[in-house]
C-alpha cells in the first residue's frame, strides 16, 4: 500500500511539473503549427529573425537540448515580408507560445483544409462587353501592351514549361522590379525559366512534415506539374497565342490564349498530391507552405497574385487563413490578389476567399456547347453533350441501368446510379445503358459490365464535360425522362451515340455554374461575396504531359491542352485582366482595381435577359456578386471606390481582430458595413434603419456631374443622399449616405436585393444591395 501511495504521488508529481515547465509524453502528437508575428520592421538580418523564431521554440521546450530540438523542430521561417514561422510542435506547446508577447495567433496548419478549386472563353467576353462606344478586347490589350510589363504570381500545382502556350518569342528582356529565382529541382533548371516563366519556386517542407517524404514517382520535387491544373490556370492568365490548339478528339479548336499574352509569370508550386488518393482526387495546398509563398512572391516583386485555391472559411479565418493574412500583406504594397470562390455552389454560403481585400471570383458559363445527340431507334434525337472521341455506329440494344443491376449492390436511392460493381455483365454486354447520374466511374462501370456506350444524366441546365475514356455522353434530365419513356414503351429499344461536335454562339449565356460556391459570405455577412463572376465552365488551356485528361491510373492518353471547369478557371481570367488594368493605370490602388471591374459589370446575358443559375431561375448577388466582368468597360468606369490598408484594419477592428501591432483601433470604431466597398451588405439589421457611408472618387473626366438610379431590395427603401454628384476635376472625391428602411419585409433573416447606380450619360457606376432583417 505505502508503494502505491508513492506511485500516485510521483504521478501527479509528474503532470503538475510537465504543465509547469513543458515536459510532455512520447506519445503526444505533434502537428505543424503557424506562429504568426506579424510584419518584419527591417531592422534585423535573415540570421536574427530565425533565431528570433528559434527562441520562441527553446522557451517551450524544456529539454535539456532544447536549441537543438527547437532548429529542428521549425518547418519554416518568414523571413521576407511576414514576420512569423511554423514548427512541428504539441498542442500544449502551441498554446503555450499562443500567450507570449509580440505573438498574433498561433494555429494549426490543417493539410487537408486548402484544395485547387478545380480558346473561346476570352472570345465570348469580348461579346458581352455590348455596346460600339466600348473599345474592343484587342483594343484593350493594345492598349495594355499586352500586359508586357506587369508580373503575375500563380500559386498553384507548378507549371509544363514546355508547353507552347509558355514560349518567350518576341518578349522584351525581365522587367528590372523582378527580384525572384528560377528554383532548380527534379526534370527543372534554370533554362526552363525565359522571359515568359521569369521565375518558379516550390514549397514542400511542411508537406513533407505532415506526409513524410514526397513519393517521387507521383510528383516531382521541383516546379513541375504533374497535376495540370497549375500549367492550366498560369495558361489562362498569360498564355501566348497558339494556333490549331484543341482538347482531345478536336474539341473546341482554335487559338489558345490567355487573357494578357505578354504578362510574365512567377509560379509558385504549393499543391501536392495527396498520398493514397489518385489525382483525380485533387491536391493538397499546406496552410504553411502557402504563407511561405506568399512571403517570396512580395518580396519577388510580383504585381498580381493569382490564387485557385481555398476553403470554406472558418470562424477563425481571419487570424488562421494563409491566403488571407498573405493577401492583407501584398496588397499593403499594391499587389492585386484575385482568388477563387470554391467550388462548393449550389448550396449557400459556401463562398471561400471572402477577405475585403481579395478579388473573389464566381464562375459562369460561355456560350459554347459539344453536342453529342443520342439517337433512339424511333428516330427521334435526344439532347447530348460530350468531348469523348466517338465514332458513328449502327444502332445497338439500350437499357436502363436499374434494370440490369446485380441484386443486392444498390440501395433504393442508388438505384439506376451506375455505381461501380452494381452492373450484371449477362444483362449489360453489347448494349448503350442510361445511367441516372455519374461522372467517370459511372462510364467505367458501364464498360466493366461489358456495355458498348453510356448515357449519364445531369440535373442541371449546364454541363461539365469530361473527356471520357469510353463511348459516353451527359443528358439533361428532360431527356433522361424521354429516353426512359421511351425504354418503357418499346418492346426492343435501340440507340447510339452520334460523334460530337463543338458549337458556338449557344443562348443564353453566360448561365452561373452549378459548383460555383454562394455566399451569404459565413464569415461576415456584411462583405457581399463572390465580388464578381467570369468563365470558369469547359475552359480549354495548357496542359501537363505528365498527367492524363482524367488524371487517373486507368488514362493513359498524353494531351497539350485540356478542358476544365471551376472557379480555378474563372479567377485566372480575372487576374489577366487585372494586369491589363495594372499596365494602363499604374497608380490604381488594388481597391480601384476591384472597384472598376465590380461596377461595370453586368447583370445580364448576350440576350440582354437576367443571368440565371443552372436550375433555370434568376441568379442573385450571392451567385454573380455585381455581375459578369466587361474588362474593356473596366479601363474607363468613372468613379471607383477606394480603400486603403488602413481601411482593412479599420474593418478588422470591427471584428475585433488586430493583424498589425502598430496600429490601434480607436475608441468609435466603425460598423463592418461602412467599409468603403463597392457593393453594399446589411446583415441583420436591427430597428427600422441603418445609415452607412460611401466615398466615390472621380477618374473619369473633369466637370462631370452624376445622377443617382436606385431599386430597393423589396420590403426595404433605400433612400441616398445627395442624389447628385459634380465633380470639378479628376481625382476629386464625393461621399454620400445611405439609409435602408425596413418596410413591409416579408421574411425575416433572409436576404432581399437591390442595387444603386450613379450615371454621368456615359458611365454607370452600378453597386448591388443586400439586405437582411432580424
Amino acid at each position: 500500500m505505502k508503494n502505491h501511495h508513492i506511485i500516485v504521488f510521483l504521478f501527479s508529481f509528474f503532470i503538475i511539473m510537465s504543465l509547469q515547465y513543458g515536459f510532455v509524453s512520447c506519445t503526444e502528437e505533434k502537428k505543424v503549427y503557424v506562429v504568426y508575428l506579424g510584419e518584419h520592421s527591417g531592422d534585423k538580418t535573415l540570421k536574427e529573425i530565425e533565431d528570433h523564431h528559434c527562441s520562441f521554440l527553446h522557451s517551450v521546450k524544456g529539454t535539456a537540448n532544447s536549441k537543438e530540438d527547437a532548429r529542428a523542430s521549425l518547418v519554416h521561417s518568414y523571413k521576407n515580408i511576414i514576420n512569423g514561422f511554423s514548427a512541428l510542435l504539441t498542442p500544449q506547446e502551441a498554446d503555450m507560445i499562443s500567450g507570449m508577447e509580440g505573438v498574433i495567433s498561433v494555429f494549426h496548419s490543417d493539410p487537408h483544409e486548402i484544395k485547387p478549386h478545380t480558346t473561346r472563353s476570352w472570345d465570348f467576353v469580348n461579346l458581352l462587353e455590348g455596346t460600339s462606344l466600348i473599345k474592343s478586347g484587342e483594343e484593350l490589350l493594345q492598349n495594355a501592351s499586352y500586359g508586357k510589363d506587369i508580373i503575375v504570381g500563380v500559386m498553384d500545382s507548378g507549371v509544363w514549361p514546355e508547353s507552347s502556350s509558355f514560349n518567350d518569342e518576341g518578349m522584351d528582356p525581365v522587367p528590372k522590379s523582378w527580384k525572384g529565382i528560377c528554383q532548380e529541382g527534379v526534370a527543372f533548371n534554370a533554362s526552363h525559366c525565359n522571359r515568359k516563366l521569369i521565375g518558379a519556386r516550390y514549397y514542400l517542407k511542411s508537406y513533407e512534415a505532415n506526409f513524410g517524404p514526397l513519393n517521387e514517382t507521383r510528383d516531382f520535387r521541383s516546379p513541375r506539374d504533374v497535376d495540370g491544373h497549375g500549367t492550366h490556370t498560369a495558361g489562362t492568365v498569360g498564355g501566348r497565342r497558339v494556333e490549331n490548339a484543341s482538347a482531345i478528339g478536336g474539341f473546341a479548336k482554335g487559338t489558345a490564349a490567355g487573357g494578357a499574352p505578354n504578362v510574365r509569370l512567377a509560379i509558385y508550386k504549393v499543391c501536392w498530391p495527396v498520398p493514397d488518393q489518385s489525382l483525380a482526387e485533387g491536391n493538397t495546398c499546406v496552410t504553411d507552405d502557402i504563407l511561405a509563398a506568399f512571403d517570396d512572391a512580395i518580396a519577388d516583386g510580383v504585381d498580381v497574385l493569382s490564387v485557385s485555391l481555398g476553403s470554406i472559411p472558418r470562424t477563425t479565418y481571419y487570424t488562421q487563413n494563409a491566403i488571407a493574412i498573405g493577401s492583407l500583406h501584398a496588397v499593403k504594397r499594391n499587389i492585386v490578389v484575385s482568388c477563387s470562390a470554391g467550388n462548393d455552389g449550389p448550396t449557400p454560403s459556401t463562398v471561400g476567399n471572402v477577405a475585403p481585400w481579395i478579388i473573389t471570383v464566381g464562375a459562369s458559363s460561355i456560350d459554347r456547347v459539344f453536342s453529342s445527340p443520342i439517337m433512339l431507334g424511333n428516330g427521334m434525337l435526344v439532347e447530348g453533350q460530350t468531348v469523348t472521341p466517338i465514332r458513328r455506329r449502327r444502332l445497338r440494344p439500350l437499357v436502363f441501368a436499374g434494370d440490369v443491376e446485380i441484386r443486392g449492390t444498390t440501395a433504393t436511392n442508388t438505384t439506376g446510379a451506375c455505381l461501380p460493381g452494381t452492373l450484371s455483365r449477362n444483362l449489360v454486354r453489347g448494349k448503350v445503358v442510361l445511367c441516372l447520374n455519374g461522372g467517370f466511374q459511372a462510364s467505367m462501370e458501364v464498360k466493366r459490365a461489358g456495355g458498348v456506350a453510356a448515357i449519364l444524366g445531369n440535373t442541371f441546365n449546364e454541363i461539365t464535360v469530361t473527356p471520357f475514356l469510353d463511348p459516353t455522353t451527359v443528358a439533361f434530365s428532360y431527356g433522361l425522362n424521354t429516353i426512359l419513356t421511351y425504354i418503357r414503351s418499346e418492346k426492343n429499344p435501340m440507340a447510339t451515340l452520334l460523334p460530337g461536335k463543338t458549337l458556338i454562339g449557344t443562348k443564353p449565356a453566360p448561365v452561373m455554374a452549378p459548383f460555383s460556391s454562394k455566399g451569404p459570405n459565413i464569415v461576415d455577412p456584411n462583405i457581399l461575396k463572390p465580388d464578381i463572376t467570369a468563365p470558369g465552365f469547359n475552359i480549354l488551356a495548357a496542359w501537363s504531359e505528365a498527367s492524363s485528361p482524367l488524371k487517373l491510373p486507368e488514362d493513359h492518353r498524353v494531351v497539350k491542352y485540356n478542358m476544365l471547369s471551376g472557379t480555378s478557371m474563372s479567377c485566372p481570367h480575372v487576374s489577366a485582366v487585372i494586369a491589363l488594368l495594372k499596365s494602363i493605370h499604374p497608380d490604381w490602388s488594388s481597391a480601384a482595381i476591384r472597384s472598376a471591374l465590380m461596377t461595370t459589370s453586368t447583370i445580364n446575358n448576350v440576350v440582354g435577359r437576367p443571368i440565371t443559375n443552372a436550375t433555370g431561375n434568376d441568379a442573385n448577388p450571392f451567385e454573380y456578386g455585381a455581375g459578369h466582368f466587361r474588362p474593356s468597360r473596366a479601363v474607363d468606369p468613372g468613379l471607383v471606390y477606394d480603400a486603403t490598408y488602413t481601411d482593412y484594419l479599420l474593418y478588422l477592428c470591427s471584428k475585433n481582430i488586430s493583424l498589425d501591432s502598430s496600429f490601434g483601433c480607436p475608441e468609435k470604431v466603425p460598423a463592418a458595413s461602412n467599409l468603403n466597398y463597392p457593393s453594399l451588405a446589411i446583415a441583420n439589421m436591427r430597428g427600422s434603419s441603418r445609415t452607412v457611408t460611401r466615398v466615390v472618387t472621380n477618374v473619369g473626366k473633369d466637370n462631370s456631374t452624376y445622377i443617382l438610379a436606385v431599386r430597393s431590395p423589396p420590403g426595404y427603401v433605400v433612400d441616398i443622399v445627395p442624389k447628385t454628384l459634380h465633380f470639378s476635376k479628376l481625382q476629386e472625391k464625393h461621399s454620400f449616405n445611405i439609409t435602408v428602411r425596413a418596410q413591409n419585409v416579408e421574411r425575416r433573416n433572409e436576404f432581399s436585393f437591390g442595387w444603386y447606380t450613379w450615371s454621368d450619360g456615359v458611365h454607370v457606376v452600378r453597386s448591388p444591395i443586400a439586405v437582411s432583417s432580424v
